[in-house]
C-alpha cells in the first residue's frame, strides 16, 4: 500500500454556485473541488494555494476546515483502479482574490478539461467526488466524515 496522502481541497461557492474542475474519463465527465496533494514541508494553506492556482488560475483566501474525509480506496468502487490508495482530505472554505476568474490552470491534472461553476442545486445531478456532496453543502454539522466516498 501506498503511503497515507494529505490532499487539500477548496470549497469556493459564488452566486450559489460552487467551483469545481471538470474531467473526463471513458464514463464520461465527472467533477471534484480544486485542490490536491501536500508536499512534505509544505503547510495546508500553502499546498492550498498553490494547488488552486495551478489548476484554476487563480488566488485565493482560505478560509475555515469546513469538513475532513478519508478515503481508503480498497473499500469503495474502484478498488482495481486505487485499492492501494489511502487519503485524507481537508476541506476548507475559500474565496476568490478580487479580480481572480477561474479558467484552466497551467498545471492541471491528467484528466482535467476544465473549470465549471456548477449550481449548488444541480450537484445531486452530476457525477461529483467525493459523492458525499451529491447531496448538496449545505450541511457541515459533522467535521469527521470518515472512510466515505
Amino acid at each position: 500500500m501506498k503511503p497515507i496522502r494529505n490532499s487539500i481541497k477548496a470549497i469556493i461557492v459564488r452566486d450559489r454556485r460552487v467551483l469545481l474542475i471538470k474531467n473526463i474519463d471513458n464514463d464520461g465527465f465527472w467533477y471534484v473541488f480544486p485542490g490536491g496533494g501536500q508536499n512534505t514541508g509544505e503547510d495546508m494553506h500553502a499546498a492550498l494555494r498553490r494547488e488552486c492556482f495551478e489548476e484554476t488560475g487563480v488566488s485565493i483566501s482560505v478560509g475555515p476546515l469546513r469538513l475532513v474525509r478519508e478515503y481508503i480506496g480498497r473499500n469503495h468502487e474502484f478498488p482495481e483502479i486505487d485499492g492501494d490508495v489511502h487519503q485524507v482530505e481537508l476541506c476548507f472554505e475559500c474565496g476568490l482574490m478580487s479580480g481572480s476568474e477561474p479558467k484552466n490552470g497551467e498545471m492541471r491534472d491528467t484528466n482535467q478539461v476544465d473549470v465549471e461553476w456548477v449550481p449548488l442545486e444541480s450537484l445531486g445531478s452530476v457525477r461529483v467526488y467525493p459523492k458525499f456532496f451529491r447531496k448538496g453543502l449545505a450541511d457541515f454539522h459533522t467535521i469527521y466524515l470518515g472512510d466515505i466516498n
